[in-house]
């Protein structure tokens, strides 16, 4: 009895001390987790939305165009320019962005655009032409003549950040009040009354979720979609839900509506464009209407405003239809809360979608040249600046130029494949066009296809140069006016020469002939092989190497006699900076693809300036423009002349390599360098030289300008003197083939020809090589 009442007793008081569960304590710590999560998230909030926001792209935009009263431009140039820039043809011009043509006068409203020098307001312009001349610039409004204007240039491309998000931002003072007024009134009416989340809309959405066992409906407010958008994924469960409505509170407690506003203008995704996406509405605007959003009519902005439900859904080139009935109701909606009126609703009811062209916009229009840009920007810039900075770069490109130069390849090697017989596609190519005077790159080739992203010939295909780098070879000459004049006359026989490992070397003319004693600059104009290796020994090959160099050729060069008939292996940009010292006069000027940077802000970051210095004395420079000149005049070049007009001024050579495997040609006149490459990718021969391939090119490009310039005014150290190019002596009128050569003072040439009887002075009209430099 006594061991049952000890346990009993033991089993009392075990009850007696057992401990109720603490449910106060579980409830403040979660209720501590919970505080603390929300720190968290509020942490996450305010780093990630203060100061930088998005990565956004670099802007890369052409050359503006500049107009001026005798401005070398014809009305048909200038359209192609304005449809570039989608400039709206109207009857009447109300706004920017728009123009009226009559025959030869324009009316344009320029857009409003920042520029590395300031910004520039709209102007309302009246443009008149005369021929392919810019006759009279004036202001429509006032009457008076406007000295300068420049349109806003054409955007050829970006560098995307690693996500591939591309955007437009917008300030919200300079968004219009119609398509603000559209986005609240369809997605979230008490937009300025609540504080991030709408309880009755939540509650109506979970009822319905509820009923259908799943998330079919949202309750979200704008700030929960930029929650959403910005912060989190487009995952569908109730912890997301959860964070989004805490996340979008915290939002709104630390910003004011209007920035929460400009926020989702900005970020809300309105359209997929291959890898791209496409956030906010500005760049929205240009993706679908193909110009900003202030230039867009009130249906426009219903289109934009109803697409945000679902922009594949109501995709308006896939589903016309769908987005048209969406449109619609976004419009009847404005009506009803008369935002517009009944009588505008019914009016742009009827208006078409007016979207732009349909499938995947052309995100970089000249891939070739941006790959330039791009390397050029490398040497000052890190990559991820280039691609999240949101640079606006301006360029040197000239999209008139540029456009030209696809059609006159792709079009000259289509003919030549289809002349020859040459399986199509085989034939590639690539140029590059600079202007003379600054270095600048209007416009760069990479391939026949001028769309393709990849391999880019202009700056990478590493080919032997040929014949291109004679005039190298009779500089270096001409550099000793004691010893070598324009006049003097080579060796052309056969040559023999016998290395001293026992190697012999025997070269010989394209033609498969000699042709005796020449003259200098005909050795150059016919491009002779034995009398230029000839010269190049007699004055050494490392001296040759030496003047390469001082002409820009930056990369290591062996010295074989090879070289001297271009056993030299450059890409077309390495030749046309060879070339361009020739173009300028003797001076070596970088080639530049950009002119100047901005930040994001628009303030300036870098200008790049002309830098150049001296590489060849004028009057050399001026002797060997001469000899290039002949070569086209009467030489390998000289088909140049079946379409350019026999007194336009051009200067160049051809180049042709060994089994015809490259066809070169690189040639300028006093405003611009242009150098083309024609050849295969498999290094097969094509079966063109200089002149039947890459000459052809070059032709179709450089006549559509309108060069006027002259090469080079003439150096103030030249004399002029009558040649008889048989002897290389002086002549006079008996002497029928003469030609009047220009010579260093002192260098020219004291006897004589036999040909000379009266030694007269042959009057300088009868010739037409002096009035090409005046």
């Amino acid at each position: 009895m006594a061991r049952r009442r000890t346990r009993g007793r033991k089993t009392s008081r075990r009850k007696r001390t057992r401990k109720t569960f603490p449910w106060f304590k579980l409830a403040l710590v979660l209720l501590l987790l919970a505080g603390a999560y929300v720190v968290w998230l509020d942490i996450q909030v305010t780093s990630q939305f203060t100061g930088k926001r998005w990565s956004l792209p670099a802007r890369v935009y052409a050359r503006p165009l500049e107009l001026y009263a005798g401005s070398e431009l014809s009305p048909q140039l200038f359209a192609e320019e304005l449809r570039a820039l989608n400039y709206r043809p109207v009857s009447s011009v109300q706004q920017a962005g728009q123009y009226s043509r009559n025959r030869e006068t324009f009316h344009v409203m320029t857009r409003p655009f920042t520029f590395w020098d300031g910004e520039e307001s709209a102007r309302n312009l009246r443009v008149t032409f005369s021929g392919k001349t810019v006759a009279q610039l004036a202001d429509r409004n006032t009457g008076k003549a406007i000295s300068l204007a420049r349109l806003d240039p054409v955007l050829v491309g970006s560098f995307y950040p690693a996500h591939n998000e591309d955007r437009v931002l917008l300030q919200l003072k300079a968004v219009p009040v119609s398509l603000t007024d559209a986005l609240i009134a369809i997605e979230d009416r008490g937009f300025y009354r609540h504080h991030g989340v709408a309880p009755m809309a939540i509650l109506r959405a979970l009822w319905v979720n509820l009923r259908a066992g799943g998330v079919v409906q949202g309750g979200s407010t704008l700030t929960q979609q930029l929650v959403k958008n910005f912060f989190l994924t487009s995952e569908r469960s109730l912890v997301r839900k959860v964070n989004e409505a805490i996340m979008a509170l915290l939002l709104e407690l630390h910003y004011e509506k209007d920035e929460i506003l400009e926020a989702y203008l900005n970020e809300v995704y309105l359209a997929q464009d291959g890898r791209r996406s496409i956030n906010g509405f500005g760049l929205a605007s240009y993706f679908y209407f193909d110009r900003p959003l202030a230039e867009l009519s009130v249906d426009q902005y219903a289109l934009l405003v109803g697409l945000v439900k679902g922009p594949s859904y109501y995709n308006p080139w896939r589903h016309p239809e769908r987005a048209r009935a969406r449109r619609n109701l976004v419009l009847g909606v404005m009506a009803d809360l008369q935002l517009i009126s009944a009588s505008e609703a019914a009016r742009a009811k009827t208006q078409r979608l007016g979207v732009g062209s349909v499938g995947r916009k052309a995100i970089n229009t000249f891939p070739a040249f941006l790959d330039l840009v791009r390397r050029q920007l490398q040497t000052d810039y890190r990559d991820e600046d280039i691609t999240s900075e949101g640079l606006s770069i301006f360029t040197t490109l000239d999209p008139q130029v540029q456009w030209g130069l696809e059609q006159s390849l792709q079009g000259r090697l289509n003919e030549l494949e289809s002349a020859r017989g040459v399986e199509p596609g085989k034939l590639e190519g690539a140029a590059v066009v600079t202007s003379v005077q600054g270095g600048e790159v209007l416009a760069v080739a990479g391939g026949r296809n001028p769309k393709f992203a990849g391999f880019n010939r202009a700056l990478d295909a590493r080919r032997q140069v040929g014949s291109l780098i004679k005039p190298a070879v009779y500089l270096t000459a001409l550099e000793q006016p004691e010893r070598y004049t324009l006049a003097t006359l080579l060796d052309d026989s056969p040559l023999t020469w016998t290395a001293r490992n026992g190697d012999v070397w025997e070269p010989g003319n394209y033609d498969k002939e000699n042709h005796g004693e020449v003259p200098l600059y005909q050795a150059l104009a016919h491009s002779y092989n034995i009398s230029t290796a000839r010269l190049g020994l007699e004055l050494g090959v490392d001296t040759i190497v030496s003047t390469l160099h001082r002409l820009g050729v930056e990369q290591k060069l062996n010295p074989y006699p090879s070289l001297l008939l271009g056993a030299v292996e450059m890409s077309p940009f390495q030749v046309t900076r060879l070339y361009q010292t020739f173009a300028s006069g003797g001076f070596v000027t970088p080639l530049r693809a950009i002119t100047a940077v901005l930040a994001a802000d628009k303030t300036p970051l870098q200008r790049y300036p002309l830098n150049v210095r001296a590489a060849i004395e004028p009057e050399y420079a001026h002797l060997v423009s001469t000899a290039m000149m002949y070569a086209v005049r009467q030489g390998t070049g000289q088909a140049i002349y079946h379409a350019l007009p026999y007194e336009r001024s051009v200067a160049g050579k051809t180049g042709t390599t060994d089994d015809l495997r490259d066809s070169w040609f690189a040639a300028f006149t006093g405003d611009r360098l242009g150098v083309v490459w024609i050849g295969r990718d498999d290094n097969q021969s094509t079966g063109l030289t200089g002149s039947t391939g890459a000459l052809r090119v070059w032709r179709d490009l450089f006549v559509q300008f309108n060069d006027s310039a002259t090469i080079q005014a003439t150096a103030e150290e030249i004399e002029y003197h009558w040649i008889d190019p048989a002897t290389g002596l002086l002549a006079d009128a008996a002497c029928l083939d003469a030609v009047q050569l220009p010579f260093v003072p002192g260098s020219a040439p004291q006897q004589h020809s036999p040909c000379a009887r009266g030694r007269g002075a042959l009057p300088a009209a009868v010739d037409w090589f002096q009035e090409l430099f005046e």
